[in-house]
Order: structure tokens, then C-alpha cells, then sequence
């Protein structure tokens, strides 16, 4: 019997563009799930905060999703304090969906790299799977904590609907080369972005004013 499949992408998507919203979509497609959530997060614990508010970057992932029936919009770690651990918003997602989903935590291979560096990143893969999308000719760790885990856990997507958890599914995409730190610059700089991210994105940064001012 298979699992229910679903696929979680966090991020502070600051802002939301192309590249966040291709990436879970092909994720979604190539992977064969049922469905994927985007969790913006509400105090990354790997960077600065977000210049902008928690319900501005909620309201543009709203835009960027609304004619989108295949991606949802999940706000769960805005509504708690503190950093936005994601070994806690995985345990409180199988807590709330039982133990016969599938749950697959959506990361990038350069945030797979340094997943040692993440709060109880061992204890990821008792809540769910880790789903790493690599671009093509990306090297994976060889050595190392990340590296052993990988050889010890990796498995084929198949496992995804087999098992609720405890693997780790590499899929090779061909990313968008889109970041919104370049985005943010060009805002700053008086420039536009349109073309990186949903013009109903871009209106909603023009009529609030942000990134107007923001640092690099």
C-alpha cells in the first residue's frame, strides 16, 4: 500500500521569485508527489532576519501561488517564536498527519553540505525524508558526518511512497539561476527585477516600497 506523498520547501523566500517556485514544482512533477507546501520561515537560524515583515513575505508567497493549484502555502513556523528549526516543524507535521505519510524535507545540495550545522539534524530523518535537488554535475559530501549519513540512508525516489520515513532521495534538476539576494540588490540599486519573479511580486514590493533600501 503506498504512502501519501508530501514534500516540504522552507525557506525565507525574501522575496519569493522563479527559481523558489520551479524548483518545487519540478520537485513536485519528477518526484511524483501529491502534493508540496512552501514554509517560509519566520527566524532562519542560519542568517540574518528578513528586512521585511513575516505577513509581507506571506502575503507575496500568496501572489506567487494564487494561480498555482499544485503548490500550496504553509505558515506554520510564522506562527511560532523563535528560530525556525526544521526538525520541529517536522516532528509537529507527523504529529499532526500520523505515521503513515510520507513527509520529504525539500533542501538544496549546498544546504545538504553543511546539514551537520543544523539544530538535531540527526533527528530529521525520524520524522521524514530529506528530499536534496543537486544541479546536474553538483558534487555531493565524500566524507564526513553528511557523507556518512548519506550512505547509510540514501534510497531511490520509489521509497517515497513506500515509507513514511528515513531516507534521503537525491533528485538532479536544472535550476533557475535566480537568487533574491541579487534581487534585493537591484531593487536597492534602483533597478528591476521584473522576469526574476511574478509580476504580481514585483507590483506588491513597488507598492509597499521594499528592498528599497536594503542591504546587499
Amino acid at each position: 500500500m503506498s504512502c501519501t506523498t508530501l514534500g516540504f520547501f522552507g525557506g525565507t523566500f525574501n522575496p519569493v521569485h522563479f527559481g523558489h517556485l520551479r524548483l518545487a514544482l519540478e520537485v513536485k512533477q519528477a518526484l511524483e508527489l501529491d502534493e508540496v507546501r512552501l514554509v517560509p520561515c519566520h527566524r532562519p537560524a542560519h542568517r540574518g532576519e528578513p528586512e521585511v515583515s513575516d505577513a509581507q513575505r506571506a502575503a507575496m508567497l500568496r501572489l506567487a501561488l494564487s494561480d498555482c493549484a499544485d503548490l500550496q502555502l504553509d505558515t506554520r513556523e510564522l506562527e511560532r517564536s523563535g528560530p525556525s528549526y526544521s526538525v520541529d516543524t517536522l516532528q509537529g507535521l507527523r504529529e499532526e498527519l500520523g505515521p503513515e505519510t510520507s513527509l520529504s524535507w525539500i533542501m538544496g545540495s549546498d544546504a545538504f553540505a553543511g546539514l551537520d550545522t543544523w539544530h538535531r539534524w540527526r533527528e530529521l530523518l525520524d520524522w521524514g525524508h530529506i528530499v536534496v535537488v543537486a544541479r546536474p554535475g553538483w558534487k555531493l559530501p565524500e566524507t564526513g558526518p553528511v557523507a556518512d549519513c548519506l550512505t547509510r540512508h540514501q534510497g531511490p525516489a520509489e521509497v517515497l511512497s513506500e515509507k513514511p520515513a528515513g531516507h534521503i532521495v537525491v533528485q538532479s534538476l536544472r535550476l533557475l539561476p535566480i537568487s533574491a539576494t541579487d534581487i534585493r540588490t537591484q531593487i536597492a540599486a534602483g533597478e528591476s527585477p521584473q522576469f526574476l519573479l511574478p509580476d504580481s511580486v514585483w507590483q506588491f514590493i513597488q507598492q509597499h516600497g521594499l528592498y528599497a533600501r536594503a542591504a546587499p
